[in-house]
């Protein structure tokens, strides 16, 4: 595991350089932090202790925004580095949600391993969360960021707390945060600096702290890139200067409507969509993520100045993911691979470097991470271990993955062929994601695949039997499915900053009228 420190210059001091270029000093990096740690521990007899766990959460990051996952139009270089010196899951996703705010449950499932259906996504109802038993098997237990549930489910998960916020969205510049001290919530007040850095300041006090001998579990959950998409003003001008493409699956409106086509987070910018407005909302997007990976690099620099990296298992990942222009879409409601696909990498002792396309769900960090810390994950689960993915003793988890939104939207896949009903819609869509990664021919009226959908649709009606979903395949009324959004009124929510309201809702409406 190793990573690019990013204290002292300016933080595009790296990310300027070609991508290729930085995935070198990256990895160069990476060798160097790693060699020390490596040799300590050669021909050594001893038991390795419990790790340390640094979780990082982001908020709303698709799984193609790492340059070393490919993308190049991205400065990622600490991720990047993560990536050469750790274990990459190709195949991760968020199982969904019963509605808009997908990061609720998402975050609910990640701390209790199980599905959404049928669980308390306040308070967990009872459930045992991953910082509990941490806690309760040793582990001190430290949580800051985004928490969006209940409070007395983050009192049992953590032991310490500090810049938490309960709420689901803030201007990232002016966010409502709390400690937390002996079980009580205090000291609320409005953070002074921008979230990611936030948060990541709370982290860096906890660690520089450190003096325990027992191992420590930290979480920092960013409400990065989550909108409002205000990365501090030079990340921006960055990706102005250096326009990321448009995704290739830029519609300028969705072909039909999905259940969720006039909703707040798709309210963020006008119909039909445009290429420029799609362009500098994904350079603003791009911005924010930039961001967070300098704070990576802020928490690992820390580790390796402690000298606790070493034994500090690192995972970063997110809570789903996000459309931003694919498929005429802005937010995460939907069952596209954009939006509920996410990246996850884990990183540190026992982990070796490698990649996997196996169909794992964010919720399976659950059991894994307490499998690496020598507690047994409880009964009830509907989450997997990972381990034996890196371990190479199993090449697949499951045979296929389901994931839901709402009423309005089912989907099961496999490694290659995807299938997504609409009941209340009546429509079927079924993508070749070998041939088709970004889903943009539908298959499923093809005589040919007549058998495979029918196929397909038992395999996803044997997932809801067994999460206690019963939306029926088809809806008692069915809608019609056409739907011409344009026109439709738009008002900027209270956390877009005044920059935000100007650019796209103030001059929107000025241009329509």
């Amino acid at each position: 595991m190793g990573f690019v420190l990013t204290e002292g210059p300016s933080p595009y001091a790296v990310s300027m350089l070609p991508t290729r270029l930085r995935s070198l000093l990256a990895l160069a990096a990476s060798v160097a932090l790693l060699a020390p740690a490596f040799l300590a521990h050669a021909g050594s007899d001893q038991e390795p202790s419990r790790p340390n766990v640094l979780l990082l959460l982001a908020d709303d990051q698709r799984p193609d925004t790492i340059a070393a996952w490919g993308n190049e139009a991205i400065d990622t270089p600490n991720l990047d580095a993560l990536v050469a010196g750790g274990f990459s899951f190709r195949g991760a996703h968020c199982l969904g949600s019963p509605h808009g705010a997908v990061c609720v449950p998402s975050r609910a499932m990640l701390a209790t391993g199980r599905a959404y259906h049928g669980l308390d996504l306040k308070e967990f109802g009872g459930a045992p969360t991953l910082g509990q038993l941490l806690g309760e098997s040793g582990y001190r237990t430290f949580g800051t960021g985004k928490w969006h549930n209940g409070r007395e489910a983050f009192r049992r998960s953590f032991q310490d707390a500090r810049a938490v916020y309960f709420g689901g969205m803030s201007d990232h510049n002016l966010v409502p945060i709390e400690d937390m001290r002996d079980g009580e919530f205090v000291d609320r007040r409005v953070g002074a600096r921008h979230s990611s850095e936030l948060f990541t300041d709370a982290a860096i006090e906890f660690l520089t702290g450190y003096r325990d001998e027992a191992p420590f579990f930290v979480y920092v959950a960013y409400t990065a890139p989550h909108d409002p998409r205000d990365p501090p003003l030079a990340y921006r001008e960055h990706y102005y200067e250096n326009r990321p493409p448009l995704p290739a699956n830029f519609m300028p409106y969705h072909p039909f409507d999905n259940g969720a086509i006039i909703i707040r987070d798709e309210n963020l910018a006008a119909w039909p969509r445009t290429r420029d407005v799609v362009s500098d909302q994904l350079a603003e997007y791009y911005g924010l993520i930039t961001h967070i990976d300098d704070q990576v690099g802020r928490l690992v620099e820390v580790l390796e100045r402690k000298g606790m990296l070493e034994n500090t298992l690192v995972i970063y990942t997110a809570d789903h993911g996000l459309s931003v222009g694919s498929h005429g879409l802005l937010g995460k409601q939907s069952l596209y691979e954009h939006s509920m696909g996410l990246p996850l990498i884990l990183s540190g002792p026992g982990i070796p470097t490698g990649t996997s396309d196996a169909l794992v769900y964010l919720h399976d960090l659950f059991p894994t991470l307490l499998g690496q810390a020598g507690v047994a994950a409880p009964e009830g689960i509907d989450s997997m271990d990972l381990s034996p993915v890196w371990k190479g003793e199993s090449a697949a988890l499951r045979d296929s993955l389901f994931t839901s939104y709402g009423k309005v939207q089912r989907s099961v896949r496999d490694l290659r062929w995807k299938l997504i009903r609409y009941p209340k819609v009546d429509v079927t869509q079924l993508f070749d994601l070998e041939a088709d990664p970004d889903e943009l021919v539908n298959l499923a009226a093809e005589p040919d695949q007549a058998e495979r959908v029918a196929r397909m649709r038992v395999e996803l009606e044997a997932w809801q039997e067994r999460l206690g979903d019963d939306l029926a395949w088809t809806a008692d009324q069915v809608k019609p499915a056409e739907v011409n959004p344009s026109g439709t009124p738009r008002k900027p929510d209270r956390w877009q900053p005044a920059w935000i309201r100007a650019k796209y809702f103030d001059k929107g409406e000025a241009d329509k009228r």
